[in-house]
């Protein structure tokens, strides 16, 4: 997922510079401090504004996080850690697990996998990972939101610059007619950055982070699952179904007949 956006906005910003090469413009008509500032500044300062701080101190946090993608474990990796986990448990005793449950990377299957083997109840376990799971849910969506109402706040401030832009420009007609007009392109710039740092940057890692958290929760979900049948004592083939349903159709655990098959194989 990570190499898919620095990937994608590297595209888009090829994109969008190259056509305005192509129609002959020249690249450093596109720098402009002040209208770097305005927009810029002036929306990280205006999102600021409009959420706590402890919110705004994670912008750089989820920035990371939506360019390296979700923190959590690959899927059909856990889903056959937990099958593998479920068939030591039916023959060994749950207490058989505490060694490889320690071992384990994902922090929430981890918590889980604990909780089961000091043999915390079903429902409170439950009740324990689906809070946990909620939350952080819930912290990934707030900082993707930040990232959208700064989109919302960018373009507005692009064409605020432009108008500052132009009142300089306007106050000072009669001069060289071609000094006006670079004025006039240079206050166009501030509506440039608005524009395309919203639609290039901002509302594509709103997105990625909303991707990311959906993509995470199932993935929890999936353990969660796999943690209460192992707990239950479910039959690893009835776990294994189970965990099936979380995975996508070409992600999915190979069938008991092909693992046979490549196990016969390899002997």
């Amino acid at each position: 997922m990570g190499i898919a956006t620095i990937i994608g906005i590297v595209v888009a910003v090829i994109g969008i510079i190259g056509g305005f090469i192509i129609e002959g413009g020249q690249v450093m008509a596109l720098f402009n401090i002040p209208g770097f500032m305005i927009v810029v500044v002036g929306t990280f300062g205006a999102t600021m504004t409009a959420f706590p701080l402890s919110s705004t101190l994670g912008i750089p946090g989820s920035a990371i996080r939506a360019i390296t993608g979700g923190s959590g474990a690959e899927p059909k990796e856990m889903a056959e850690q937990l099958v593998e986990m479920a068939d030591k448990a039916r023959r060994e005793g749950l207490l058989s697990l505490e060694e490889e449950a320690q071992k384990v990377e994902e922090p929430f299957a981890r918590k889980g996998l604990m909780l089961m083997i000091d043999g915390t109840d079903p429902e409170a376990l439950q009740s324990i990972l689906e809070i946990d799971m909620d939350q952080e849910a819930n912290r990934l969506r707030e900082q993707a939101e930040i990232w959208k109402v700064g989109s919302g706040f960018s373009p507005t401030l692009g064409v605020l610059g432009a108008v500052m832009g132009l009142i300089t420009v306007l106050s000072g007609l009669g001069g060289d007619v071609a000094a006006l007009g670079h004025g006039i392109a240079v206050a166009f710039v501030a509506t440039f950055y608005g524009v395309g740092l919203a639609n290039v940057l901002l509302l594509p890692i709103n997105m990625k982070l909303m991707a990311i958290a959906t993509e995470e929760r199932q993935v929890r979900e999936m353990i969660l699952e796999g943690i209460i049948s192992i707990q239950a004592g479910d039959n690893p083939r009835i776990v294994k179904e189970k965990l099936q349903g979380f995975l996508a159709p070409g992600n999915r655990l190979p069938e008991d007949d092909e693992e046979e098959g490549v196990e016969a194989a390899a002997a």
